[in-house]
Parts: C-alpha cells; structure tokens; sequence
C-alpha cells in the first residue's frame, strides 16, 4: 500500500471520528482525552418472504457428519431451502439424519446416487478433506451448485483442477469458512479501508484448546462394525489400511485424510485476514511445532507454530503474520484474531470488533533521561514539549470502541448460506469462489509444507502455486 493511499484512508477515519464526537464523547472517559464505548453493529436485512414452491431449492448433504449436520441445520433455516437427501459411509448417521430431519429423506451410502437424482439443486459437501475434490468436481459436473466445507482442497495442485470445472460448468460454488459473510468480517473491512489502524504491520492469529473433543477425539459409537462403517470406500484415494475405526471417526489426525491444524483452523483465519484486506495471501512461511501430548496415533502435530511473509501490495503494506494452535493449552483454552497496525490494533470475531486506537509515545521517560545531567534533562523536556505541543488535539482519537452484532442476529453462518443461496438465485455474488478458496487453502497448507520439510517455503499468492 502506497503511503498516500494509507495517509488518506487515515484522514477518512479520522474524519468520520469527529463527525461522530457526540458519542464519543458521552463515553465513559477512561484516561485523559481518550474514549471508551460500546456501539452496535449495523442490523442486517433479511429476505424472509415465503418462496413458491418453484422457486425452492433442493439440497443434500455429502458427508452427514458434525460439521455437515451443523451446516445443514443453518442451511435450513434460510427460508425456501428444503433437504431431499443425506449421504453417509456410516449406517448410524443416517439414522441420525432421519432423526434430525424426518424420515421423508432419502439416504444413501454412495454420494453418486445423489448426484443422479434431477430433483437436487444444490449439494453440502462435507466429507473429510481428501474427498473435497474429487466430489466437488462431480458434482459441478452433475450440474449441482456445490457447498463444499473448508479447506477447498487437500492439496495445492487440486486447486486448480476444482478451479477449471468450476468456471466449466456455469453453476455456484461456495467454500465454507462460516464467519466469511458475517458482520464482524464485514466490519473489520469498513474500519480497515478507512485507516482505523494505520498501516498494517503484523497479524496475530492463536486458537487454545484443552480437552479430548478440541484435539479431534471424538467418540466411536458402540455400533461402528465392518457392517455398518464402509471403511474401503473412506479412503478413496488414500493409501490403504486395515480397517481402523479411529481412522474413519477421527480423520482430522491424520495426514492421509485431513490437513491438520492448517487446513482445520489456519483457514478460518486466512479466510477472514484476506477478505478484511483484499488480499491474495502471503509469498513465504516458516513453520515449527510438533506432537506434544495427544500421542494417539495421529501423525499431525498438536502445537503448530507458523510465520507468514506477506509482500507490499496496493491494498495493503508488507507485513508479518504469525499463527499459533495448541492441543494442549494447560489455560483452558481461548482464541484471538489481531490486526496490529502504525496507529491501532483491530479484534475480529463474526459478532463482534474491537478497535483499540493508541498514541505513539515520542517523549523520552526517565528512563532515558537518567544518563544526562539534571541541566541537560531540562533541556530535552522542554525541546520534546515545544516539538510534541499538539499532542492534546491528538488525544481526541485515542481509545476503545467495541462493535457487537444485535441480540437478533442470525450468525455469520447462516449469512454464509444466504448468501450461497442467493448466489444460485443470481441474487448475489458469492463471497468465496473456488480461487479465493485456493488462496485461502494455499496460504494455510503452506504451513504444513514447511513443517513436513523442516524448510521455509515460497508461494506465488497471484498464480497460487509453490515456487
């Protein structure tokens, strides 16, 4: 970002800050000259009208897991969506399909029933990732419009394949990182592109866990049995195994079916920092990290330490990105997202921003003064008052404000949807495509590219390929 652009995307900020004076300045004032307050983020407005029968669309899920019964469950509750089919290698959640959902659906073992049926419009993928492709692109190719769950793909060079049947077939596709559409996200990007911060210098991404379920362990139901899991069909393409259940219920440990931490949660926060920034992702990575505790079986590591390069572009300056995951986190677990910039620092969440502005400190303390003589100490204080005299006029855009997203409002999943459903209405533009999928994808698999080599790694983030 050129240093004219960042100087005026400053002085909007600083304008629409004193336009709004009357609130901030009825704010609890916590420190000389600075503010603290608590403002609502802007309502949504929802299409809630009741859709004809014709007008209605037609979903499935691929993959009746707990991301896709969370997916489905939001999916369904965007007016004129109706589910007409599951999909599952396990028997006992197609049963939990029924349950949830009525036993009017159809379920299947073989996705590709689904994709032959004419009455379905619109498809939920989400399988384990080593699968993400292959049904994606058949499904496109079926006709079908595609939710696939994130990452996109489990490797970089799927990413162009899924990228070229997408733009083939015609139809919409969305990659799922749920808190994309949200009204954080979309705030965070306001406050962004109007010099909030300053320039960007530093992104701080940290998700803490400390429980089986958080490392991936989920359990194994007492009726898992060769007869009732399809286990030759799990792995596809991946190398085989003798039957192991841990394997198919907890693939997410494992390199063969999953894309550990990176793909699971890197993603998340790649998708969010990109779309804040109008990004196309970072050029190099460093990654660190190893099996701490969970040592289980899997083969990914549960403490994940990597640092992003990310170059000078014209929406944003070159900065540095660093991502910390860990498995065993003896705090009790928390997470942050943190953009650091020349003059703020901006939380993200889907509900909620936090905007901390502060002042460059440009006067000597004591602790600098101490090895000058007390004459000369005087000296300097005064220079250093007479050159900073204005700081009291700057001191007016200093402080706290805290965004949150009103009590009504509906999530940035369900907004995620919308939005795809919108975008198979023609209605909307889709907010991630398949090629902001793969740069999404790329940027986080970067990291386990690193870790596996015990080398930094380079990437081209406009042609989206490893260099």
């Amino acid at each position: 970002m050129k240093k004219s652009d960042n100087a005026d995307s400053r002085r909007s900020f600083l304008k629409k800050t004193l336009l709004g004076t009357a609130a901030i300045t009825s704010a609890p004032m916590v420190l000389s000259g600075s503010y603290k307050q608590r403002l609502l983020l802007d309502a949504r407005s929802y299409d809630n009208r009741p859709r004809a029968v014709n007008d209605q669309i037609n979903l499935a899920l691929i993959g009746t897991g707990i991301q896709g019964i969370y997916d489905t469950t939001t999916a369904l509750r965007v007016p004129g969506v109706k589910l007409v089919a599951t999909c599952d290698l396990y028997a006992g959640r197609l049963d939990r399909a029924k349950e949830l959902w009525g036993n009017d659906i159809s379920v299947t073992r073989d996705y590709r029933e689904i994709l032959n049926r004419k009455d379905v419009d619109a498809v939920i993928i989400a399988t384990p990732d080593h699968w993400h492709k292959r049904i994606s692109i058949e499904a496109l190719k079926a006709g079908k419009a595609v939710y696939c769950e994130k990452p996109m793909v489990q490797n970089f060079d799927e990413g162009h394949e899924l990228i070229e049947a997408y733009k083939q077939s015609g139809k919409v596709m969305q990659v799922g990182s749920q808190g994309m559409s949200s009204l954080g996200n979309e705030k965070a990007k306001e406050l962004y592109e109007d010099g909030a911060i300053g320039q960007l210098v530093m992104l701080d991404m940290y998700n803490d866990r400390y429980s089986a379920e958080g490392a991936w362990n989920y359990p194994i139901p007492p009726d898992a049995s060769p007869d009732t899991v399809d286990f030759d069909t799990f792995l596809g393409s991946a190398p085989k195994v003798p039957y192991e259940l841990k394997r198919f219920f907890r693939w997410r440990n494992y390199r063969d079916y999953g894309t550990g931490v990176a793909g699971d949660l890197f993603v998340h926060a790649f998708s969010t920092l990109h779309f804040v920034l109008s990004s196309h992702g970072p050029e190099r990575a460093l990654s660190t990290g190893g099996l701490r505790y969970w040592k289980d079986g899997r083969d990914v590591p549960d403490v994940t330490i990597t640092l992003y390069d990310y170059p000078e572009t014209a929406t944003h300056a070159a900065f540095n990105a660093a991502f910390r995951v860990n498995f065993i986190a003896g705090n009790g677990g928390g997470g942050g997202f943190r953009l650091v910039g020349t003059e703020g620092e901006m939380e993200v969440g889907s509900e909620s921003v936090k905007l901390i502005r502060s002042k460059l400190d440009m006067k000597p303390g004591g602790y600098a003064l101490i090895a000058h003589t007390e004459e000369n100490q005087k000296k300097i204080v005064a220079e250093y008052d007479r050159k900073f005299a204005d700081e009291r006029s700057k001191n007016l855009n200093i402080g706290e404000t805290n965004w949150e997203a009103p009590r009504d409002y509906k999530g940035g999943h369900y907004d995620h949807f919308e939005n795809f459903f919108k975008g198979i209405r023609g209605e909307k533009k889709i907010i991630e495509d398949p090629t902001f999928g793969l740069r999404a994808a790329g940027a986080a698999l970067l990291a386990n590219e690193s870790y596996y080599k015990g080398n930094p790694v380079k990437w081209d983030p406009e042609a989206m390929r490893l260099i």
